[in-house]
């Protein structure tokens, strides 16, 4: 099968695309196939050029770092659990991996997502003393406090853009949590709540399509919405 590689040495430099060659089982993922091709030290394209490593990262490899959130065949997606059988069809198809166009990139698939981290502390979104409260809320809370800050929602929403004022799905989650575990709090994270997201969602809802936890954000929205 061909994968072909959005690559880029370092930041602000061009980016360029590299085809490989590879012949891998249909169940390994697309980690896995990313690790192959760096398996040796002699790496090659398919025209016999010889190139380095493909820069990546991971953590885990089981779906609980998000790490590896990268481009897909055009879809958002994590590597490790992006399967080849889902991918290839047909002897010719081609396997695409870009790195995520919404973060500045590092290297290759490497990306810097330090900019979600970075709004939540200008947005003094942490929880504090926590200060239990209703017992009906904590499926959600469960379900919301899986949020991996991988980026994904972030990638495929059509309303957010790096540096804007707009913070996105992760974001709308947070600040759910943080309104249901700190009461001192609660006024303040509803305002910022309307400031980075609530006036600014079109409700696509692409985010929950592409998250790995699938965390039902919508929820998360309606109940932020109805304070």
């Amino acid at each position: 099968m061909k994968i072909k590689i959005l690559r880029q040495v370092a930041p602000f430099t061009e980016a360029y695309w590299e085809t490989f060659s590879a012949e891998v089982p249909e169940e390994m993922s697309v980690a896995g196939l990313i690790s192959h091709l760096n398996y040796n030290d002699d790496i090659t394209t398919i025209e016999g050029k010889k190139t380095t490593r493909i820069g990546w990262e991971c953590s885990c490899l089981q779906g609980v770092c998000g790490g590896c959130a990268m481009v897909i065949c055009g879809v958002p997606a994590l590597a490790c659990e992006t399967f080849v059988r889902d991918l290839v069809k047909k002897p010719d198809d081609v396997i695409t991996i870009e790195p995520l166009k919404k973060f500045p990139v590092i290297h290759d698939l490497v990306v810097d997502r330090t900019g979600i981290q970075e709004n939540l502390k200008k947005s003094n979104i942490y929880i504090g003393e926590y200060t239990q409260q209703e017992e009906k809320e904590f499926s959600h809370q469960y379900a919301a406090a899986k949020c991996l800050k991988c980026g994904l929602c972030l990638e495929v929403c059509p309303n957010y853009a790096r540096g804007e004022h707009f913070y996105g799905a992760l974001f709308a989650n947070d600040c759910y949590l943080v309104a249901t575990r700190s009461k001192e709090k609660s006024p303040h994270i509803k305002e910022v709540y309307k400031e980075h997201f609530g006036r600014s969602c079109s409700k696509s809802l692409s985010c929950m399509d592409v998250c790995p936890m699938n965390i039902p954000t919508i929820a998360s929205i309606a109940k932020m919405n109805r304070g």
